[in-house]
């Protein structure tokens, strides 16, 4: 599974604390991050990344220009399955010692 990262931007760099960062990624302000506003999220950097905006990471778009051709919906899906993995209790949502937790 490839995971993509890249340098963030300042509005993604700037949380201080793992409850800043909930904060952030909490799109309705409900006190948790559900796997919609955790995609959006963290997709930033296939978003920053895909310098020609069709939707696939190919490899010269990919860090160390090489790996094979990364789709959105792909990313999206790794991401799905890493919050899956972090969602600890199964409600659906991340808290703030989910989010902090390494995925399992």
């Amino acid at each position: 599974m490839l995971t993509v990262c890249v340098v963030c931007p300042t509005v993604h760099a700037q949380a201080d604390s793992i409850t800043d960062y909930l904060r952030r990624m909490d799109q309705n302000r409900d006190g948790r991050v559900s796997a919609n506003e955790y995609v959006a999220w963290m997709s930033y950097g296939f978003e920053a990344m895909d310098r020609n905006r069709d939707g696939v990471l190919q490899s010269l778009e990919q860090p160390g220009g090489r790996g094979k051709p990364l789709t959105r919906a792909e990313h999206h899906a790794n991401l799905v399955e890493r919050f899956r993995k972090q969602d600890v209790d199964r409600n659906g949502f991340l808290s703030a010692k989910e989010l902090a937790a390494p995925p399992r």
